[in-house]
């Protein structure tokens, strides 16, 4: 199965997740009373219509009967997505090694068109070259075997062919400089990363820009995030923080835009595109 595959299932459940919430909110029944009506909790219909948890057919069958799906071509289509949204992406078998909350990020992302974000304290994920992402993810999992660590990795470079791909998205990414000069690895292993940053900067799908130390305060003082935008109008832009033992995704139509206006803000005051390769390739003469 290819990443577009299994990244589609994603967006099948975000896509049945919000159908099923038009058609609740249409007959004005609560959470709790659709909850009740297929023996889960309101916060599950949360999760349900979030498109954060796999689809039971039984469950989709009796929420559409009560909100009143009599229609059998409606009801069978709406359960087909169910059933293909169920479909585990390839990411599944790194499960092991991956915190619970990370699974969605990655289908997510692999769903995504736009992809924008900030990043201090490491460069971003998509951006790594293999030696770098040893060294993070090595301090990052304290105590953890080699194999662990090298299936982590392994999972952060499959995660990077979809930025080459054919459909591959638009990448804008803030890094602070902060990112650029915390050493991960020996000379050689930030050299090299910073060179890669230089080379994936000129790819025509690739925004990079880097905030000096010089501007002093601004926008990103909440730290890093992440907003991802979708092509599929049905889907609202999702904003991903991660934090130290889970993560927060926010869809509400205001707090994305108070991101959107941070990144903007970012975007405007960092050096241009150009500006901020010079400003890596100075960095790499120093180190």
């Amino acid at each position: 199965m290819s990443a577009g595959e299994s990244s589609g299932s994603v967006v099948r459940r975000m896509l049945l997740g919000s159908h099923l919430r038009r058609l609740r909110e249409a007959r004005g029944i609560t959470r709790e009373a659709a909850g009740y009506s297929i023996r889960a909790s309101e916060s599950k219909i949360s999760r349900m219509e979030l498109g954060r948890v796999s689809f039971k057919t039984r469950d989709v069958e009796d929420l559409l009967t009560l909100y009143g799906i009599t229609d059998e071509m409606e009801r069978t289509s709406l359960v087909s997505l169910a059933k293909e949204a169920n479909v585990a992406g390839w990411w599944h078998s790194y499960s092991d090694v991956l915190p619970s909350w990370f699974p969605t990020y990655v289908g997510l992302e692999g769903a995504a068109h736009l992809i924008r974000s900030y990043e201090v304290q490491f460069v971003h994920g998509l951006l790594q070259t293999e030696a770098y992402a040893h060294a993070v993810v090595a301090r990052g999992m304290k105590g953890a075997s080699a194999a662990d660590i090298d299936r982590r990795v392994a999972l952060r470079l499959e995660r990077q062919k979809y930025l080459v791909s054919e459909n591959a998205p638009e990448f804008h990414i803030v890094l602070d400089e902060a990112a650029l000069r915390r050493p991960y690895g020996d000379r050689e292993v930030m050299r090299g990363q910073l060179q890669h940053l230089i080379d994936v900067s000129e790819r025509p799908n690739v925004r990079l820009q880097v905030m000096p130390f010089s501007f002093g305060g601004h926008s990103g003082e909440s730290g890093s995030f992440t907003i991802l935008s979708f092509p599929e109008s049905d889907l609202s832009d999702v904003v991903y923080l991660e934090q130290l033992t889970s993560a927060l995704y926010l869809d509400k139509r205001e707090d994305v835009g108070q991101y959107e206006g941070a990144l903007k803000q970012l975007q405007t005051d960092s050096p241009g595109p150009a500006e901020s390769r010079d400003l890596l390739r100075g960095l790499l003469q120093l180190s």
